[in-house]
């Protein structure tokens, strides 16, 4: 992708917190790859969003779930006091445990955490215990500040945990306690910490810093045109990164952050009704949130008017649900946006244009302002040509600061850059492959670990995905690998004949990416972070294959009784 522009580079240097074993990396600005006008950033700590806001706005709501409303004097108040109580306990520089289903008061925690000198990390009470152990292991056996709801289930995942209820985090405030703690707050040190899935099976804390968030907040806010008018509908859980997006958000702007109710996304037709209540104006939402409400047609009868803007990131977008949310919300944007949580929310976006036929899929688009997203063929070598792939890598101030507590992935993620000789300069590596349209968009092409070899080919599972979703009765396909008996599996939702299916991609699709078999499901398996889960969809499946199996054995062996008796 060419320049658009070009900004000044500031010296960045490149050291290893050796207490924290995470890559931080001091501030300057990458070329300047988007068309956007990028906001000056002056401001060091993401708290500066809520005390502007509480000077100007003072008495506007802030946050509200379906138990309370905080306008933003409240909800600085309580995080003050917050900030307070958490430091008497200890909580400056280190990390807090957030185990609490989110809410009102649980942003008051989170930013409370960062009043202490803290950095927040928020996890899902629902976790396996084993995943939960690992991550408070991970953070070295933080302070766990807990709920009402969540306080008995805290105690038997972390049995040696020191609880803390969030209904007692009240102190006097004490501003000059608060100023000193923030005297000592930079820039680049972390303000969250969120997890994510490992491919060693143990989760990975992304630290995040508060430059970061503050580099792509301004950048996101200003692109879109977000205003102190905007309701911002939170539909993803505090513990995924899709939710920063709708937190500061709403803190940069003014506007107000509406937070729907987890138990509503069992219950499509309720979850639009609320949201629609919320006069709600943006939705910031993870694509299995939205397939799910099109899917089952909860947005027949019960519009969405007040939605001005629809983003969507996590996965593909399956163009036929995109179809249907463009026709229900005829005046919407709808925007796809990418990018891992390592490089702070998304770093492309692109605009989704009606009326255009996209043969495909949705491009990934352009790079968002300060952010130099490019491709790299397998020797570091920069690819610029359309139809080449190579893997997307990411370089510019919101990249994270790298895993916590994990020197060894932070090195192997967290690369120097192998195109700037002159001085070290961090690089993502996001394990992901694209390539480039006509127009110089990004496009998707799939994970490298979704890349599997099968007869002596390299196939992108994304690849054959597509095919199926090209066919009339199919809404959403997703194929996964056996490696042991190297077969392909898919796995479609819709109202398609598997046997016609097979016989179109048949002949749509080469024979080495024909898939051994195709199972209709009712629904996919998702995975914490809201994305489908190829993997356990093929380990049901073989389960079942096996049952089936001995079933079978036990049925020739009953009647080879039967015949020798």
């Amino acid at each position: 992708m060419e320049n658009t522009g070009s900004t000044s580079r500031k010296h960045q240097g490149h050291i290893v917190a050796q207490s924290l074993h995470i890559t931080i990396v001091a501030d300057r600005t990458a070329a300047n790859r988007a068309t956007q006008k990028r906001p000056a950033m002056s401001q060091h700590n993401v708290l500066e969003y809520l005390e502007r806001c509480a000077l100007a706005r003072a008495d506007v709501c802030a946050v509200s779930d379906e138990h309370a409303r905080l306008t933003y004097r409240e909800l600085l108040d309580e995080a003050r006091s917050r900030g307070c109580a958490l430091s008497a306990l200890g909580a400056g520089a280190q990390p807090v445990m957030v185990f609490m289903e989110k809410s009102a008061r649980t942003l008051a925690t989170l930013l409370g955490t960062l009043y202490a000198g803290g950095f927040y990390v928020p996890v899902d009470p629902a976790a396996p215990d084993m995943r939960l152990a690992s991550m408070y292991a991970t953070l070295g056996n933080p302070l766990v500040v807990v709920g009402d709801t969540t306080r008995e289930r805290a105690r038997a995942a972390l049995p040696d945990a020191r609880l803390v209820e969030a209904d007692d985090l009240t102190a006097q405030v004490d501003t000059a306690l608060l100023e000193r703690i923030r005297a000592h707050v930079l820039d680049c040190d972390p303000a969250y910490v969120l997890f994510t899935s490992g491919s060693t099976g143990a989760p990975k804390g992304v630290a995040v810093s508060h430059r970061a968030i503050i580099d792509f907040i301004d950048t996101f806010t200003a692109t879109f045109g977000f205003t102190c008018d905007d309701v911002f509908a939170n539909q993803a859980p505090f513990d995924f990164d899709v939710s920063v997006k709708d937190i500061y958000s709403a803190l940069a702007t003014g506007g107000e952050l509406a937070i729907v109710p987890r138990r509503l996304f069992s219950q499509p037709a309720a979850l639009v009704e609320y949201v629609d209540a919320c006069h709600a104006t943006v939705m910031t939402w993870a694509v299995a949130a939205l397939c799910l409400v099109s899917s089952l047609h909860a947005l027949d009868g019960q519009g969405l008017p007040h939605v001005r803007r629809v983003l969507f990131s996590g996965e593909v977008m399956p163009l036929k649900h995109l179809a249907i949310w463009m026709e229900h919300l005829p005046q919407a944007q709808f925007v796809n946006l990418y990018g891992p949580t390592e490089i702070t929310c998304n770093c492309t976006y692109h605009e989704v244009e009606r009326g255009r036929i996209y043969d495909k899929s949705l491009p990934l688009g352009r790079p968002f302002a300060n952010r130099q997203v490019m491709l790299l063929d397998g020797d570091d070598r920069l690819v610029t040509q359309p139809g080449i792939q190579g893997e997307i890598c990411v370089c510019g101030a919101s990249v994270a600061l790298g895993y916590y507590a994990a020197r060894e992935q932070t090195e192997r993620a967290f690369v120097r850059n192998p195109l700037q000789q002159a001085f070290p300069q961090v690089m993502y590596r996001t394990g992901d492959m694209g390539t480039y349209d006509s127009n110089g968009d990004l496009l998707f092409c799939g994970r490298k670990d979704n890349q599997i070899k099968h007869m002596g080919h390299r196939i992108e599972l994304e690849e054959i995905d597509a095919a199926f979703e090209r066919c009339g009765g199919v809404t959403r396909c997703r194929c996964s690998f056996d490696p042991e008996k190297s077969r392909i599996h898919a796995f479609y939702e819709g109202d398609a004949d598997s046997s016609e299916l097979l016989a179109r991609i048949h002949e749509e699709l080469p024979v080495f990416m024909h898939p051994a078999s195709l199972e209709h499901v009712d629904e996919m398996p998702l995975t914490k972070n809201g994305k489908v889960d190829r993997r356990a969809m093929l380990d049901a499946y073989l389960a079942e294959q096996q049952r089936l199996k001995e079933l079978r054995r036990q049925a020739r062996a009953q009647r080879k009784k039967e015949v020798n008796a």
